[in-house]
């Protein structure tokens, strides 16, 4: 399956030489350049302010130095393009998990994937044949937003179960955009919930986002799922999370996500651990450094 889709861009990657190049940039040229790269945002315990895992964002770069944003390049980009990028995407945060071991931090990343890549993908035996060899490896999360996911429900429920046997999990993202039943989406394994950044903007002021964000919590708790708010800019939002019980924050506020390098960077020197609740899946941590919310903040 994958011999194939990479013979969809061999003839152009051998007729074509590359270069900066200039207007319009599309995900065939980033894929075909090897421009493609992924970025790490820490995701935060709103409690003990301890680095938890990072999410990995695609960014393309340029042969100038120049950072392409996936909105430059994503929309438009035709299915098979997609799962070329997912397997690279799934196969680069395995490697960089070993990088990140390597300076002493079991971290949990997690990456963001299209549903359909769930079922048209060999992703258990990419985990199989690629997973990190060190015994404490504490799993990958595939998140999937709640719009997609609720199309393929059904199908994807047995690649999902079938992936948790491999200590991958779903994430499902963005929740609250589709206005769907969590009860419904409680059939496939996830292991968290990520609440849109929609209803996590001014939460602490705004009533309506602020009950809706205490009713996620809510549901998700009783569901045994960790809640993950994004895009979370400042303090007052992260106290009235915090205060509800959301158990963990990404954002602005916290760090911008940055170049791998700078991510392990900030691991070699900051605590890293699993917020401290009781939940299904526990993710094994080694040799813990501190992390202040000012210095990530300045990155």
């Amino acid at each position: 399956m994958l011999r194939t889709l990479r013979k969809l861009f061999e003839p152009e990657i051998a007729a074509r030489a590359p270069q900066a190049g200039g207007g319009k940039l599309t995900l065939r040229e980033v894929l075909l350049r090897d421009w493609d790269e992924l970025w790490y945002q820490p995701k935060i315990d709103l409690r003990t302010k301890r680095l938890v895992g990072a999410e990995g964002l695609l960014r393309a770069r340029r042969p100038d130095g120049s950072i392409v944003p996936p909105v430059a390049f994503l929309p438009g980009a035709k299915e098979e393009e997609m799962l070329v990028l997912t397997e690279r995407v799934i196969l680069t945060a395995l490697r960089d998990f070993e990088d990140c071991a390597v300076h002493g931090a079991s971290v949990k990343l997690s990456v963001n994937v299209p549903v359909s890549a769930l079922v048209k993908l060999p992703i258990a035996r990419m985990l199989r044949e690629h997973r990190p060899p060190t015994p404490n490896w504490p799993g990958l999360i595939l998140e999937v937003t709640e719009t997609e996911i609720l199309h393929d429900l059904k199908l994807a429920n047995h690649v999902a179960e079938e992936l948790r046997s491999l200590n991958c999990t779903l994430a499902l993202d963005d929740f609250g955009a589709g206005y769907s039943s969590l009860a419904r989406l409680r059939q496939l394994p996830f292991s968290e919930l990520k609440i849109d950044r929609s209803y996590v903007s001014n939460c602490h002021d705004d009533k309506v986002n602020g009950g809706l964000c205490d009713t996620i919590v809510k549901l998700a708790k009783r569901f045994e799922l960790m809640t993950v708010a994004e895009g979370i800019e400042n303090s007052a939002e992260s106290d009235k999370l915090k205060a509800i019980g959301c158990d963990i924050g990404q954002g602005y506020l916290f760090a911008k996500p940055m170049p791998k390098a700078e991510f392990i960077a900030a691991l070699s020197r900051r605590l890293v651990g699993p917020p401290k609740r009781s939940t299904k899946q526990r993710v094994a941590v080694t040799a813990p450094t501190t992390l202040t919310r000012g210095a990530l903040a300045d990155m």
